[in-house]
């Protein structure tokens, strides 16, 4: 099939047909497909759209682009299950929810990014940690899995190549937002890690990818429909972020952050939220709690008897880690020298946050990225950050910044003080968890 036809079929309104889709990703996987009929692929699909059928065909045709991972030989005696975020600031859920579900009998292999823009990327979290290996071959991928429970790393080039060229096509063509191509780019990596089961997470509010909650639930009812179409079974939640989730956005801090939820001496409460919402409905979906009720009770005691932490730091030694790592993980996460705290404009109660304007401030500490080929800094960021409804005033700042040198900290402090609006009196608490959204039956 010419894939200028394919083109011609789609800018026309017409629904592309299995034969064609699978005909088209071949060709970009090949590199029989050139780039400029790549970039008009991704218009067409931009204007046009993509039916649910055609978003199942794209999905599995950019799944089988490369190496699909195959569990069954290591008869693991518990579901292959994940959880996927559209990402945003102080979301470091992952690190908790995959060794707590790990803990309940689960297996997790999360194959997860970076961070761009204003969101953080969990890879970029992980590498902060002392001798963590966060891209392994695919055989130690397995083996970790395997002995820990769980494996965060980054994506190889074997799964799912086709969705590298056509996202890198996608972010220089201004198609990113397409809906049924971010369903596609998600779900064919997942389907190629070999899960049985999958959690979203969409977020929606001020530091979102989707910013508004129609395009936040228009996201998660093509994940969840289009996910288990392809016979992959998925849950979506849509949550907030309408303030940064964990009270720390950074690197190293959130790492920090997350081992102290996990050995139990700090737990941000719409963190916990969050995170066990997530991970009751993904117990329940693929049959290890009778419902998201015994999901929730199985990962509390998961929590609470240590089991979660043990299998958090096991998978950090198993990954080239320090063994020791939750016991000292303040001494072997690297700090910034320089710290100041961020009073707000004046004393009141936290109404509002601008978190993208949160976000960028943890970029331009040098935490996150402009650009893909920006280096990182692991040990800058914000703690303590106050919550929508908190008591702020200079002797209770808005967050603790940790900057490499008084000029940075000074750019964050003011950057936080715009983000933040203050008022005489608390607003009305909201959820964090808004709506969940089930995939219909295969």
């Amino acid at each position: 099939m010419l894939p200028q036809e394919t083109i011609r079929a789609k800018r026309d309104g017409r629904a592309l047909s299995r034969e064609e889709i699978e005909a088209f990703i071949a060709g970009l996987t090949s590199g029989a497909v050139s780039e400029g009929q790549v970039a008009a692929f991704a218009m067409a699909v931009f204007f046009r759209g993509m039916d649910i059928d055609e978003r199942v065909h794209l999905t599995r045709a950019m799944m089988r682009s490369g190496v699909a991972l195959d569990w069954k030989p290591l008869k693991l005696p518990g579901p292959i299950v994940d959880k996927h975020s559209t990402g945003g600031v102080g979301d470091n859920v992952s690190l908790m929810l995959a060794p707590m579900l790990a803990a309940c009998g689960a297996f997790v292999p999360m194959i997860s990014g970076r961070g761009l823009g204003h969101t953080g990327g969990t890879l970029d979290k992980l590498d902060a940690i002392p001798g963590y290996v966060s891209q392994p071959d695919i055989g130690r991928f397995r083996e970790v899995v395997a002995e820990a429970g769980c494996a965060i790393i980054g994506q190889t080039a074997e799964l799912a190549p086709a969705d590298k060229r056509l996202y890198a096509t996608r972010d220089v063509t201004a198609t990113v937002e397409s809906i049924a191509l971010i369903t596609a780019s998600i779900l064919s990596k997942k389907l190629a890690a070999g899960l049985q089961y999958l959690v979203m997470d969409v977020k929606t509010g001020s530091g979102a990818f989707m910013p508004t909650y129609e395009g936040s639930r228009e996201l998660a009812e093509s994940i969840a429909y289009v996910a288990t179409g392809a016979g992959l079974p998925t849950v979506a939640l849509i949550t907030d972020m309408n303030q940064p989730l964990a009270g720390a956005a950074g690197n190293a801090v959130e790492v920090q952050n997350a081992v102290d939820y996990l050995t139990g001496e700090k737990r941000d409460a719409r963190l916990h939220e969050v995170t066990v919402s997530l991970g009751a409905e993904l117990l329940a979906v693929s049959g290890l709690a009778p419902d998201p009720a015994g999901g929730r009770a199985a990962l509390e005691r998961a929590l609470a008897s240590g089991a979660a932490a043990e299998r958090f730091e096991r998978m950090v030694a198993a990954l080239g880690g320090p063994r020791d790592f939750l016991k000292n993980a303040r001494a072997l996460l690297p700090s910034a020298p320089f710290e100041l705290a961020a009073p707000p404009e004046r004393a009141g109660y936290v109404e509002s946050i601008d978190t993208r304007t949160v976000g960028l401030a943890v970029v331009e500490l040098g935490g996150g990225r402009a650009r893909a080929t920006d280096a990182i800094d692991p040990a800058v960021g914000l703690t303590r950050l106050a919550t929508i409804g908190a008591r702020v005033s200079a002797e209770a700042p808005l967050a603790l910044i940790h900057a490499r040198d008084a000029a940075s900290a000074e750019a964050a402090r003011n950057r936080l003080a715009a983000a933040y609006r203050i008022a005489d009196a608390p607003p009305p608490a909201t959820a964090p968890v808004l709506e969940k959204i089930v995939g219909a039956k295969a």
